[in-house]
């Protein structure tokens, strides 16, 4: 059975990009775990909750075939954090499905996994993921190799589906 991780922020994840892959890809027979800075209760913008399962330190690449970056203004705490930034390297670099939603995608280009890949980001990002080396494209759904891009709330039922795809 396959396993996605995403990685949530403890408050003002965007929901619709947590809630909606989530029910596609459980829908569909992946298991999926959430991970974030503490265990227990994160705070959705607009009021939805999801339940940390584990650590964002505890998270093992071996344990997962894709991890995901969730987006929404509470998503900048992984921009710089060790741990969110070794983990993308980490399954990129194992060839997993590495995907980021909305602003979460600066911290894929501060890992340094977008050099040269065609990426798309919520459009505050755009210059960060320029900075990173990637080929910002704008679209709403970005698939280069086995990174998954998209650029925010209305992409996520295609990014869900692009996960699942990439999984199947």
């Amino acid at each position: 059975m396959k396993k996605a991780v995403f990685i949530t922020a403890p408050d003002i994840f965007r929901d619709e990009e947590y809630f909606e892959p989530k029910k596609i890809l459980e829908d569909n027979g992946i298991t999926v775990k959430t991970a974030s800075l503490k265990t227990g209760r994160l705070n959705g913008k607009l009021g939805g909750t999801a339940e940390s399962n584990m650590l964002l330190k505890d998270v093992k690449v071996s344990d997962f075939d894709a991890i995901v970056f969730v987006g929404g203004a509470g998503a900048s705490v992984f921009f710089d954090n060790a741990d969110a930034l070794k983990l993308a390297k980490d399954f990129f670099n194992a060839g997993k499905v590495t995907a980021s939603i909305c602003i979460s995608g600066v911290t894929l280009a501060n890992s340094g996994i977008l050099k040269g890949k065609r990426a798309s980001v919520y459009p505050d990002g755009k210059e960060d993921l320029i900075k990173g080396g990637a080929l910002y494209t704008g679209q709403h759904l970005e698939i280069d190799g086995n990174i998954i891009t998209a650029d925010g709330p209305d992409a996520a039922s295609d990014f869900g589906s692009a996960i699942l795809k990439a999984l199947a």
